[in-house]
């Protein structure tokens, strides 16, 4: 087994209620929902001193764009599972430290799609039609319409800067109001922009044609300032641009000097560098900017939609289940997630179960898919079988984002095939271990939808459904053995509630594995031992 040096001190104190401190504002929706399974504390506008004085009381953390969680924060985090980010960008987070401590970061990608995408379009046609200042100038009295001749739509340009899921609604939009839609993403192939109709460019080529210029990619060391005095340069006289999704893609100081020199006509911001951005910000004082605090996702189905979205992710989560959304691993979609999740349950209880046979530390893991699977991305999967194999053993919290990084500390080598496989399954998963010396090996398959069962163990056939407590004795096969295993545990009171045999041969080599209801003791596991003189008997907890 793997060096129990670091066993769990706690492991029999009762289960606690997880905690989960909600640090911003979410909808109300997304609090009771987090209330049906875990203690919720509504904490928002705490101070960092204050912040990092009680987060160490806390599983999970929700937080929008005001909390910034820092690299102490995170590491005086000790209980701390997941933090959750109810909308898309995550630059508030430390993501970097947050996966060497093993907490996992989601978002909700999908939850404002459609109130960025509109808010977008909203602030396109408010700066076409200088709809802001008209509004105003009537409130005050005035009637001065030759002030405020705006420009049509309808024929012109609009570049698409990141083509992901906003991005994509805008060009959708774009393309109803009768525009001619570019695009460029380095991540996208010409084939799906097709489907949209919508031409895929390089940046500068974008840059060239549009009449209006939005921008829909996150903020990172690659995108901050990319739209500059560089970009302004290449960009037609007259060209509007809009920025509504992270603040510092755009270059303040050189918009503003595209602004007053008439390169650009005029900027829809939604967005800023420093937000709320100063009072005397001469960007928002800007004749010819239109600018919103921060409304892309101020909807009151976004607000909804996001709570829910990352609410699920944690309760999820905390029950031992897999992201859907995690910034801080391989990401899947909704449908990858609905057919690979049940391999991923799998390869996490055989992964359990090594952990728990295994008579030594172990060395290096191979993990065989066969099948279907082999057509599939299955690193989640294998993060599953790490997770469950080193999970038990040690203290620290192991999940979905830092065991690849705990196995490698440890010098277990993981390595990772994929094979036609045998025609007898669907689909399998084979585990095998090394250990110091020797190593054992458990493979499974999942039946339908959900149903996961175990197929071998140390290369004997076998079938059974991995879960509760199961005994599990490699013996020589002989007349008695299940009777008298059977009657020792009758004595005890511990009831079985299935039993499986798998052997070489009669009268060779042999596996018991016994379904239980309750542990059972070390004293009667080597009484059992003695009785049936087997190599080893052990008791596997799969809950």
């Amino acid at each position: 087994m793997p060096d129990r040096d670091e066993s769990p001190a706690a492991a029999d104190t009762e289960p606690r209620p997880f905690r989960v401190l909600v640090a911003d504002p979410i909808s109300p929706a997304g609090v009771e929902r987090l209330r049906e399974g875990a203690e919720v504390d509504v904490a928002t506008g705490l101070k960092p001193e204050q912040l990092l004085e009680r987060i160490g009381d806390y599983d999970a953390m929700v937080v929008r764009s005001e909390t910034r969680v820092t690299g102490d924060i995170l590491e005086a985090g000790k209980r701390l599972r997941v933090v959750a980010r109810a909308g898309v960008g995550v630059d508030n987070i430390d993501v970097a430290t947050a996966t060497r401590c093993g907490v996992i970061v989601v978002n909700s990608p999908e939850g404002n799609t459609m109130a960025a995408a509109e808010h977008t379009v909203a602030m396109l046609l408010a700066l076409s039609r200088k709809i802001p200042a008209a509004v105003e100038s009537l409130r005050r009295g005035e009637w001065k319409r030759s002030q405020f001749v705006g420009v049509e739509v309808y024929n012109k340009v609009l570049g698409v800067v990141g083509f992901g899921k906003i991005g994509r609604e805008v060009a959708r939009r774009g393309r109803g109001l009768g525009m001619q839609v570019l695009a460029s993403d380095a991540f996208v192939s010409p084939e799906v922009a097709e489907r949209e109709g919508v031409r895929l460019v390089e940046l500068d080529e974008l840059y060239r044609r549009s009449d209006y210029i939005t921008v829909h990619t996150p903020l990172t060391r690659e995108t901050r300032g990319m739209i500059g005095d560089a970009a302004f340069a290449q960009m037609r006289d007259g060209v509007r641009i809009l920025n509504c999704a992270r603040g510092g893609i755009l270059d303040e100081a050189a918009l503003l000097r595209a602004l007053d020199s008439g390169k650009a006509a005029g900027a829809g911001l939604d967005v800023f560098e420093q937000e709320p951005p100063p009072a005397d910000s001469p960007l928002v004082a800007h004749p010819k900017v239109v600018c919103t605090p921060h409304l892309g996702a101020s909807t009151e189905e976004a607000q909804v939609n996001v709570a829910l979205d990352v609410v699920d992710q944690i309760l999820i989560i905390l029950a031992g289940g897999p992201p859907r959304s995690a910034v801080n691993m391989p990401a899947l979609s909704a449908e990858v997630m609905e057919r690979i999740e049940p391999h991923i349950l799998l390869g996490t209880k055989i992964g359990r179960m090594l952990a728990q046979l295994a008579d030594g530390p172990i060395r290096s893991v191979s993990v065989v898919y066969g099948g279907d699977l082999a057509t599939m991305d299955v690193q989640p999967v294998t993060r599953g079988v790490l997770m469950g194999l080193l999970q038990p053993v040690l203290a620290q919290s192991v999940n979905f984002v830092n065991a690849p990084y705990i196995a490698e500390q440890r010098a277990i080598r993981v390595t990772e095939s994929k094979t036609a496989g045998d025609d007898d399954y669907g689909n399998y998963i084979r585990v095998e271990v090394e250990e110091t010396q020797g190593g054992h090996a458990v493979a499974g398959t999942v039946l339908g939808r959900r149903d996961l069962r175990i197929r071998e163990i140390d290369q004997f056939q076998i079938d059974l459904k991995p879960e509760g407590y199961l005994l599990v004795a490699r013996h020589t096969d002989r007349p008695g053995i299940i009777g008298r295993v059977g009657t020792m545990l009758g004595e005890a009171k511990i009831n079985i509630g299935g039993m499986h045999v798998g052997r070489e041969a009669v009268g060779q080599r042999a596996v018991m594995v016994l379904t239980v209801d309750e542990p059972v003791p070390e004293a009667l596991l080597a009484s059992i031992t003695t009785a049936i003189e087997a190599e080893s008997v052990r008791v596997v907890d799969l809950h």
